[in-house]
């Protein structure tokens, strides 16, 4: 059995993107993706402090695929920071799959963070965005409220899960993913890729067992 991790004041939960596009009959389903919400709030329920991130685009986004004419879906293309991959539109502001998921409990987290809200700049990161200069002021704000562990889950892994935990270990935080209370889309190695890099920047993989018990 897996050493049981006590919780206190210092350790925040991240919960990454839980949302109806994220899920069966959405936009961009992540698999299993509908499956996670009862577990994720009995984890919210052991934290003192948590965290909802939530994918917030403005319509014409730049990096939905019908935003490049010509362009197909997971198309990877050159932006200004970098190589974009082109999506479904997913997650537009105000509409029902950007919606967090039904049940899930957004009473308990202090913060609901909107992500992704720059049309020409992608985000999958709670900490930054995808030019990996645009802060969204979270680190500062969870080292203003004393966290020193971050945990990470949600959807998905390989994507926004991954890139929320890169950068709060980059920012100086133990970080870990709590990889049965997260999925992935696993789509051409993505996710044993995610992982190579998560486990070389230090963090740490475990399992719901550790936080319930």
């Amino acid at each position: 059995m897996a050493e049981r991790l006590a919780l206190g004041a210092d350790d925040v939960l991240i919960v990454v993107d839980m949302q109806n596009d994220f899920i069966r009959g959405g936009a961009l389903a992540v698999p299993g993706g509908e499956s996670l919400t009862p577990l994720v709030n009995r984890l919210i329920g052991c934290f003192r402090q948590s965290v909802l991130t939530q994918d917030w685009h403005p319509a014409g986004h730049s990096s939905f695929a019908s935003s490049h004419p010509g362009a197909k879906l997971f198309d990877r293309i050159a932006m200004s920071y970098g190589e974009q991959v082109l999506w479904p539109n997913h997650c537009v502001q105000g509409s029902h799959g950007a919606a967090l998921v039904a049940g899930l409990d957004v009473t308990s987290p202090f913060l609901i963070l909107r992500k992704g809200v720059n049309g020409r700049v992608d985000s999958y990161s709670a900490f930054l965005e995808a030019d990996r200069a645009t802060t969204t002021g979270l680190a500062a704000l969870l080292k203003a409220r004393q966290v020193a562990r971050v945990f990470v889950c949600g959807l998905a892994t390989d994507f926004c899960v991954a890139f929320t935990a890169l950068d709060a270990r980059a920012a100086g935080f133990e970080t870990f993913v709590v990889e049965d209370a997260s999925r992935a889309i696993d789509a051409d190695g993505s996710l044993d890729a995610a992982w190579a890099r998560m486990d070389a920047a230090g963090v740490t993989r475990i399992n719901s067992s550790a936080l319930l018990g």
